[in-house]
């Protein structure tokens, strides 16, 4: 019985035993799951083993402060199994709320190396945008050398002939592929070549006479060859895209620095934008004068189209002291072509090394062998001379006009069209509307009435001419100095703008006549036509009546009845003189007799 007993005992302390062990584990298992993870380490000295107990972030803080401790001793941290954390003179406590009394020189540490990384950073960013910056101002001189190379897109655009030539047949003289060569086409294929240098070129004539046609041409012998070339316009902002394009040169708007800069991409003006494009070109025009002893050519073709106002005189202004620069120095050559009077007229107070080349019509031996020359090549015939003779006298030796006979079938009936549209053209713009005229297009009239005098006058000035026709030359217009027209006019102020709608020509030696010879005939003929002269003088009549009631002032007085009147004081302040006058109705004669 005892043994049983004791059996029986000694199994309840067993499960008394396995009880509080289950407890105890599962106790530890929830302590573990709910308190912060402690791996062990063990602190090893160099002097013996000691082991600590301490978490993540201790042993992190441990790590960097190993060598610090009072003792100078070496340490190496390694999981342990003990809980002891000793104490001693060569031993720190680590706490997870406290610091080591040494972190300065590791903050110190980071903040160098967060600075030196910074810093670094900086240096290669501000290398690759000077590197980008150096290879973009290259690349601005490589494209711009690369637009005076040989090739143009004006020689492609160009309307010449449907066949190309090789470039040997321009060499020669004789040999040239256009069915009419200018005298003036040799000083341009000087100019344009590069030999003949040291200023500056204006064209000057009229719309038609070939003046674009003889810088196209000049610019295939030599293949584009330092040459380029191209239109202008009024707007300053088209132009400076055209000019742009011209000298392949984008302004600065494809610059990706300008993306970092205070300012916008195009923060500036349209004249800022052309001043540094000559600037550009001035230092290309430097590299190559190194390598060939030719200046560049520049050609701004249709400059009469640039407004007569103070930003077209500004930007006029400016190409011409480029071209003043550049002439003497042997750097650039600029051409300028140009269809109007006051292109001339304003580069003219400046201009020191500018050549003018005026253009004019064609004399009559040139047009005629012109006009037989590409019948046969066109029709395969032999134009009869007195149907050449025909034709020039009806629209004279205008390169425009003989181009349009020369390609039409019936010559006679083309010359008759081209008459009737000069004519039409000038009566749309100018004619006059008589004694019947209303007083709102007074305006308009003056403009009109000066334009019919001045062409009456020039008819009148024909007639007293002895000579108005010579068998080699052909036609001789009349024409009048400059001063004369406006004091005919009694305006100084139409005529340049009669030359901008080609009504009348100045051409550069300051003489005024018709812009062509069918216009010279529409003169004749309107002028010849019954009543023109009293139609001319009525409306000159009526505008100076408007004017004069522009001027006059009139007083209506009312209520006179039974002997009333008004009686008007003045008075001057100065001198202290009074003045009076005194109106009143006077009586008809026969109240008077009955009276």
């Amino acid at each position: 019985m005892p043994t049983f007993a004791c059996m029986l005992r000694a199994f309840n302390n067993r499960a008394t035993i396995r009880k509080k062990i289950f407890l105890f584990s599962s106790i530890a298992l929830i302590r573990q799951k709910f308190r912060p993870k402690f791996v062990e380490y063990y602190l090893i000295p160099s002097s013996g083993l000691t082991r600590d107990r301490i978490s993540d972030g201790q042993r992190r803080r441990a790590s960097q402060q190993v060598g610090g401790y009072g003792g100078g001793q070496e340490y190496q941290i390694q999981p342990g199994q003990t809980e002891s954390i000793p104490c001693g003179k060569e031993e720190h406590e680590i706490k997870d709320s406290g610091n080591s009394g040494n972190q300065w020189g590791p903050t110190f540490f980071k903040m160098f190396e967060s600075a030196a990384t910074t810093l670094a950073s900086i240096a290669v960013l501000g290398l690759a945008g000077y590197a980008y910056h150096r290879y973009y101002k290259y690349l601005i001189l490589k494209k711009m050398e690369n637009a005076f190379r040989p090739g143009d897109p004006v020689l492609e655009m160009a309307a010449l002939e449907k066949d190309d030539k090789p470039k040997e047949q321009f060499q020669g003289k004789d040999q040239f592929p256009h069915w009419i060569r200018r005298k003036e086409q040799d000083k341009i294929d000087g100019v344009v070549s590069g030999e003949d240098k040291g200023h500056y070129l204006l064209l000057v004539g009229e719309k038609g006479t070939g003046k674009s046609s003889m810088l196209i041409d000049a610019m295939r012998r030599v293949d584009g060859e330092g040459v380029s070339m191209f239109e202008a316009h009024a707007d300053l902002e088209i132009f400076r895209v055209r000019l742009g394009k011209c000298l392949d040169y984008e302004f600065n708007e494809d610059y990706v620095g300008s993306l970092f800069s205070i300012k916008g991409q195009r923060d500036t003006t349209a004249l800022l934008d052309i001043e540094r494009a000559f600037n550009k070109l001035e230092k290309v025009a430097l590299r190559r004068r190194r390598k060939l002893d030719k200046p560049l050519v520049l050609i701004v073709n249709s400059t009469h189209l640039l407004r007569n106002d103070e930003d077209g005189q500004d930007l006029l202004e400016l190409i011409q002291q480029r071209a003043e620069q550049w002439a003497a120095s042997n750097l650039v050559t600029v051409i300028l072509n140009s269809d109007d009077y006051w292109v001339y007229e304003r580069l003219k107070q400046y201009a020191a090394r500018m050549e003018v080349l005026p253009v004019l019509d064609l004399p009559k031996d040139q047009a005629l062998a012109a006009l037989r020359r590409y019948r046969s090549r066109l029709f395969n015939e032999d134009t009869p001379t007195n149907i050449l003779e025909h034709v020039y006298e009806k629209v004279g030796g205008r390169i425009a006009f003989l181009n349009n006979v020369a390609k039409s079938i019936d010559m006679r009936h083309t010359c008759e069209q081209i008459l009737q549209q000069e004519k039409t053209w000038f009566l749309n713009k100018c004619w006059i509307l008589g004694e019947e005229m209303d007083d709102d297009v007074m305006d308009e009239q003056k403009y009109a009435s000066a334009a019919m005098v001045l062409a009456k006058a020039l008819v009148d000035k024909e007639k007293e001419m002895q000579e108005t026709y010579d068998p080699k030359k052909g036609h001789i217009l009349p024409q009048i100095p400059l001063h004369e027209a406006r004091q005919i006019m009694t305006r100084a102020d139409f005529i340049q703008s009669y030359d901008q709608i080609n009504v009348f020509t100045i051409d550069s030696k300051a003489m005024v006549r018709a812009d062509s010879v069918p216009m010279q005939n529409a003169f004749r003929e309107i002028c010849a036509e019954p009543g023109f002269s009293d139609h001319l003088n009525a409306t000159l009549e009526r505008i100076s009546a408007i004017e004069s009631l522009g001027r006059t002032r009139e007083l209506v007085m009312k209520d006179f009845q039974h002997g009333g009147g008004y009686r008007v004081t003045v008075e001057n302040t100065k001198e202290g003189a009074t003045r009076s006058m005194t109106f009143k109705t006077v009586p008809e004669e026969s109240e008077e007799v009955s009276g």
